[in-house]
């Protein structure tokens, strides 16, 4: 039934678990799994006087930081994949929104399921902070299976 999954992490626990399962998910069914975090993009402009700038030493800390965070996060896949002797590829991308990164991935790697998980934030919360999970769900034309 589904043969490439794609599987992004965001580096929390409720994440780990979600890859946990997918793994063995995908080890049942004969699934490669395709591991993915995006990167947003940095954006904070320092206005002053009605300009605007970015400090470069800030951005390329940012850039540095942002790449360790999303290896060490790809990591527990590859090694949760290894481990369980399915085939798996990582990457990482920048992306403006989450969201697009991710369904941007799953259409890059010709993925046929995109397997995430959800924080489950509702009410005024869910609305202020919003739902990457949510928004893959809106606009994707791939099935996404959410694990909760």
């Amino acid at each position: 039934m589904f043969k490439h999954i794609l599987l992004p992490t965001d580096g929390t626990e409720l994440s780990e678990e979600a890859i946990k399962k997918a793994v063995a998910f995908a080890k049942s069914v004969g699934a490669r799994i395709s591991g993915f975090h995006a990167i947003q993009e940095y954006s904070p402009v320092l206005a002053s006087e009605s300009f605007g700038y970015f400090d470069p030493a800030t951005v390329e800390l940012f850039e540095k930081n942002a790449e360790a965070y999303a290896r060490n996060c790809l990591s527990f896949i590859e090694k949760s994949a290894q481990e369980a002797g399915v085939d798996c590829d990582c990457s990482f991308e920048t992306s403006p929104q989450v969201y697009e990164g991710i369904i941007k991935a799953a259409q890059d790697n010709d993925c046929d399921l995109i397997w995430m998980a959800s924080h489950g934030r509702r009410g005024i919360t869910g609305l202020l902070v919003g739902s990457e999970t949510s928004k893959v769900l809106t606009h994707s034309k791939i099935p996404v299976l959410v694990y909760r």
